[in-house]
């Protein structure tokens, strides 16, 4: 069974790097490479490494965050505990999409005995709560710019999409039915078959922690400082988005309102099911750019260099946190 996994895991992450290439090629395709690292190595070094420390901020405030819907279970994590685990949890999403938000919960649970459904239970809370800002954030630039905004969305990714699918949209709704019928045929089975009592009673205690969880922004007791955390870590992406601008003469005119068309059209790019929005975030971010006079070689360039920003980021913050974890468990098996 082990081994099964093992190979599930190498093709899924084999399939979704090759959908990054598959991204990043149809991005770089007609582009001279070349005047591309020209203008990379011609970046404002400074904006890139504001943007990176306001990154750091925007990390720490969420680490902190997380510790918030956490206390209403009864547990008080250290902050540097829940910082350590959200850094390897962003570490491992660079192998995996999402497979982070399951490695986090495991980390900070061994270090701070806390059951890992309910851990589970307050990152989902947390990604509801980071969809709920997307789409305010998405409302925001509707409000400013809808034409322009409604005619991207259409044209830069609702139509790609449809295209994709082709003649086969029927073939998906089969596919959803046949594994909708699975789930529920799986249910039926875990909670009236004799032979699954064991799995019934993990189910039943799964959902109990993962409920708990989900109900502990409804617990906490500052709930309003649990809301200016949100939107300030979201004006730091707003703002780590924004400083780079300056870093090019190409993207130094845009203002507010273009950095936060860039802001939603780099969250979307990120959303998508591949390893550290590779490919994903340097096609629709290029592609945004277009609609404010920036050249697609030069929205190029502001999306590597951005990107490849947040990914230096992730990888240091990764590789620490890996060392402090095994540090602590070092000492905690001598003590």
């Amino acid at each position: 069974m082990s081994q099964r996994k093992k190979i599930f895991g190498v093709l899924q992450y084999v399939l979704l790097s090759a959908i990054g290439i598959l991204l990043l090629w149809l991005t770089f395709r007609n582009q001279d490479l070349i005047e591309i690292f020209h203008k990379i190595r011609q970046a404002n070094g400074f904006y890139i490494t504001l943007s990176v420390f306001i990154g750091l901020a925007a990390f720490m405030i969420r680490a902190y965050r997380w510790n918030m819907l956490i206390e209403p279970l009864g547990y008080s994590p250290r902050l540097s505990g829940a910082s350590y685990a959200l850094g390897i949890g962003y570490f491992a999403n660079l192998a995996i999409p999402r497979i982070g938000e399951i490695t986090r919960c495991g980390v900070l649970s061994k270090s701070e005995n806390i059951p890992v459904e309910k851990l589970l239970g307050t990152v989902i809370t947390e990604r509801i709560i980071d969809l709920v800002m997307l789409a305010f954030s998405m409302l925001l630039v509707a409000a400013v710019e809808f034409d322009l905004f409604s005619d991207f969305i259409s044209k830069k990714i609702i139509s790609p999409l449809n295209e994709s699918s082709g003649q086969g949209s029927k073939n998906h709704v089969m596919l959803i039915i046949i594994i909708l019928s699975v789930i529920i045929a799986g249910m039926i089975w875990v909670f009236f078959s004799k032979r699954a009592i064991n799995i019934r009673k993990k189910v039943m205690a799964l959902m109990t922690g993962l409920s708990s969880g989900l109900l502990s922004v409804l617990k906490m007791k500052k709930k309003g400082l649990f809301i200016f955390h949100t939107f300030l870590m979201w004006f730091l992406y707003f703002l780590a988005t924004f400083v780079c601008f300056f870093a090019f003469d190409a993207t130094a005119h845009l203002g507010f309102k273009e950095g936060l068309f860039i802001l939603v059209a780099g969250g979307l790019g990120m959303s998508a099911p591949v390893q550290g929005g590779i490919g994903a975030y340097h096609y629709i971010v290029s592609q945004a750019l277009l609609l404010f006079g920036v050249s697609l070689t030069d929205g190029i360039v502001y999306a590597t260099l951005v990107h490849t920003a947040q990914i230096f980021l992730i990888v240091v913050l990764g590789l620490i946190s890996l060392m402090m974890i095994v540090n602590i468990r070092k000492k905690k098996n001598i003590v």
